[in-house]
């Protein structure tokens, strides 16, 4: 029997049950089963039950302000039972955790809230679909329904749980079958959908605890110079200590617990030591400050994570399905493969897929950051969240929800947050040091001072309190993450993947860029780009050119062709066509016999040349290949095709240019009089021409040799010994290139160069926001150390420069959500 859903024993009651459930999705060939689990949010006044099956599962938290949050987190799991992994990433707010089995979960929710943060199950989208089933009474109930489903070869697994009234199934026909197969037994069955809300979550604390601590503090602080007793006023500050400092409190016990040192502890501990030295006003402030500035930070970080959970909101939640004459409306969660949808005018489209009935323009800026909308026809492929602009629509669904290309962008984007940029490495290493070193200081200048008859046990004990808060170094671990998820999710707006916060600092570093040609700078298919008849006209020459091309499939071929008939032209009666390798095509038009071919061919039909010679050279040194019409006894006419220059990349190089890339070098396979003319075209600063695939590679590592820090940019795919040998590479087309979107550093979704120079631009932006963020935090901090020590710091002021800094870093880095081209 399959393993139950919601736990290992069938019987088992699971809290919440209406609006909870949990599935599995089991891998075969891997050692570890994804579990992903829905439930409602959890909060401090409630809980619920974490039921798992496998070993893996991941959680959303609330509240963490800074780094040093996830590491406490990470110490407080790691501490249970069965736990044998965990990982906290403060940019996501992600918690991943794995343990030996099902019940090493069950203490995750509490440990966490005993930390004093929030959490609640990820929605991890699987191949794996949950059904609610209504009119189950026994546990024999649920078992009929697993034997019923098991006969039918579409479904690979299922678990239905009485309890929950929860079916977990993996199936490859559509949503409609399971759900008539269920009711053929007697029983309801419906999608169960939970979405994880992506509004910012409340402050734990709860605003209202602040305001009402802050006014008993100013009521103390008042009273205090009208007469009140000092009973009064030191009342006034403990319960405003105790509102405010409740949670810090509690927090700082689990956290010492795990042998954490966190910000909860330093400031617990300096306001718990400002009480007992009699210093009830400085105590309150410190508490009152931090769980102030805890909130904002809150506020605005949630600012930076919700950049890309708002991607999430592009693409409708529901689908109108086309069945047989009738349309029905549908979650997108129940919306099968093969399905046909109905897109209005104006409506968002719900998933990817092809159109197989209508024409529209659709506005593909959400995946692509293109401005203008693209118009799409029958066989082209459209995308979930991009919207139609005016045409009814038809389109085929080509892939589930989870497999979309936005749900792609954002499980790739999701995961160049969690990569650790060097700088944010090197400021993690620093802290990691940096925190202890002052901790142990703070205790040498408490003890050590007043023994050798220094001062005072209070003054130096108020001075050790605080270098105790002044030792949190918030501002400075929050000053690159925050930076690098803000400009990733700038980038991923515009159309643009960063794959993390390495190739983020890379893009900003880059001197020079280096393209491919064919299909990067230039549309990678030939055009008509001359037509020159021979006592002829032009209509003339392009109706016999149609007829002798038009059942060719070579390249060339095919250019003439769409021209001709883009012109209205008409192809003529022609019969016994014949390839000739290697120099054109024959054909018999009207009873005469005609060749389309180079001038190798004309030339070994003896026909007279006249300067047609010349002109044939004089096109082909522009880098044009030429095509000439004529029969055994004479030439009727030329025709010119040539790869042309798409129209953003003049504009893009030049835009390059203006962010700073002076060297801009295009490498070619083509020979040096096509190289010229379209280095002339892109005005690039050099070329390399000729090229096989492995001289792109020793191109690039010319240039690194004269000490460009080179990016390559190609399709991700023909081009890449040269853009791994690079020190970034791009891929442009990555929507619907799933190859280009998993191998290159960075993708550009578009298929042109259009955000290249707002990718640089954003990068370099993110690399002087990042070095603003950690020169003004250790400033700060290093202005509060020099002030201690002659008396000029007071408790409120260190947390007031520790919060502040922070919150300030935080603003510094949202700018870049706002950087545009």
């Amino acid at each position: 029997m399959a393993d139950n859903c919601c736990g290992s024993n069938e019987e088992t009651a699971v809290a919440g049950t209406e609006n909870t459930s949990c599935c599995s999705s089991k891998n075969q060939n891997k050692s570890l089963e994804s579990i992903s689990c829905y439930g409602n949010n959890v909060d401090n006044k409630s809980q619920e039950t974490l039921a798992a099956v496998g070993k893996k599962a991941e959680f959303r938290i609330h509240g963490m302000d800074c780094p040093s949050c996830a590491l406490t987190i990470e110490k407080g799991l790691s501490g249970l039972r069965d736990i044998q992994d965990v990982k906290v990433n403060y940019n996501t707010a992600k918690l991943q955790i794995v343990g030996k089995n099902s019940a090493s979960f069950d203490q995750v929710e509490s440990e966490v809230q005993k930390l004093g943060y929030g959490i609640e199950p990820v929605l991890q989208n699987k191949n794996v679909r949950i059904f609610n089933v209504e009119g189950m009474d026994c546990g024999s109930c649920a078992k009929s329904i697993e034997n019923h489903l098991y006969t039918i070869p579409a479904v690979k697994s299922v678990s239905v749980n009485f309890s929950t009234g929860k079916m977990k199934i993996e199936h490859d026909n559509s949503v409609d079958d399971i759900i008539s197969e269920v009711s053929k037994i007697g029983y309801k069955a419906s999608v169960f959908t939970s979405k994880i809300s992506n509004e910012s979550p409340k402050p734990l604390s709860g605003n209202g605890g602040i305001i009402f601590s802050g006014i008993l503090i100013a009521l103390g602080f008042i009273g205090s110079f009208t007469g009140i007793s000092t009973l009064f006023t030191t009342l006034m500050y403990a319960v405003a200590m105790v509102i405010s400092g409740y949670k810090p409190v509690k927090s700082a016990y689990y956290s010492i617990k795990s042998r954490s040192l966190d910000m909860n502890v330093l400031m617990s501990t300096a306001a718990i030591g400002a009480a007992l030295i009699g210093e009830w006003l400085e105590g309150a402030t410190v508490v009152w400050l931090f769980a102030l500035g805890t909130t904002l930070q809150n506020m605005s970080i949630e600012k930076t994570r919700n950049s890309i959970r708002n991607l999430m909101d592009l693409a409708p939640s529901e689908a109108f399905v086309k069945v047989g004459l009738e349309l029905i409306k549908k979650p997108v969660e129940e919306v099968s493969i093969g399905d046909i949808l109905i897109v209005k005018p104006g409506d968002k489209i719900p998933l990817d897929g092809e159109i197989v009935l209508g024409e529209s323009s659709v506005n593909q800026a959400p995946i692509t950051g293109e401005s203008i909308p693209v118009d799409k026809e029958i066989g082209d492929t459209v995308y979930a969240g991009t919207i139609n602009e005016s045409g009814s629509l038809e389109v085929k669904v080509t892939k589930l929800v989870e497999d979309t290309t936005i749900a792609k962008i954002i499980h790739l984007v999701e995961e160049a947050q969690e990569q650790k940029a060097p700088t944010q490495a090197f400021v993690d290493r620093f802290a990691s040091i940096y925190t202890p070193i002052v901790f142990i200081l703070a205790l040498v200048v408490m003890v050590l001072p007043p023994l050798l008859d220094f001062g005072s046990w209070s003054e130096w004990f108020y001075r050790g309190l605080e270098l105790l808060v002044v030792a949190c170094p918030c501002a400075l671990v929050i000053s690159t993450p925050v930076a690098i998820v803000s400009a990733i999710g700038n980038a991923a707006k515009n159309g643009v993947l960063i794959k993390g916060g390495t190739f983020l600092e890379k893009a900003g570093a880059i001197t020079a860029i280096a393209f491919d040609k064919t299909g990067t700078l230039t549309e990678g298919k030939p055009k008509v780009t001359e037509i020159i008849p021979l006592d002829t006209d032009d209509d003339h020459l392009l109706s016999i050119a149609l007829t002798l091309e038009e059942y060719s499939t070579h390249p060339i071929a095919k250019s003439i062709v769409e021209y001709a008939q883009a012109k209205g032209i008409q192809p003529r009666n022609g019969e016994l066509f014949k390839n000739i390798v290697g120099k054109g095509v024959q054909a018999t038009l009207d009873g005469e016999l005609y060749y389309a071919g180079n001038l190798k061919l004309f030339e070994e039909k003896n026909v007279t040349l006249g300067n047609v010679a010349e002109i044939v050279l004089q096109l082909q040194n522009q880098g044009k290949t030429v095509v000439i019409i004529g029969t055994e006894t004479k030439l009727i006419g030329i025709i010119a095709v040539a790869d042309t220059i798409r129209q953003t990349t003049v504009k893009a190089l030049k835009g390059l240019k203006q962010v700073g890339i002076n060297e801009v070098v295009m490498l070619t396979g083509d020979n040096e009089g096509t190289a010229k003319m379209i280095s002339k075209e892109a005005n690039v600063s050099r070329y390399f021409a000729d090229l096989l695939p492995e001289d792109k590679v020793t191109a690039i590592k010319q240039l690194q040799s004269e000490g460009y820090k080179v990016a390559m940019v190609g399709d991700g795919i023909n081009d890449a010994p040269a853009l791994a040998s690079a020190d970034l590479g791009i891929a442009m087309g990555g929507a619907g290139t799933d190859t280009a979107m998993e191998t290159a550093d960075i993708v550009l979704m578009a298929d042109n160069l259009e955000k290249l120079p707002h990718t640089v631009k954003l990068s370099r932006k993110a690399l002087t926001i990042i070095k603003q963020n950690i020169w003004f935090s250790l400033i700060v901090k290093f202005v509060a150390l020099a002030l201690i020590f002659p008396g000029l710091l007071t408790l409120w002021l260190a947390v007031l420069s520790d919060t502040g800094a922070a919150i300030i870093v935080i603003l510094n880095a949202l700018r870049l959500l706002k950087v545009k081209e």
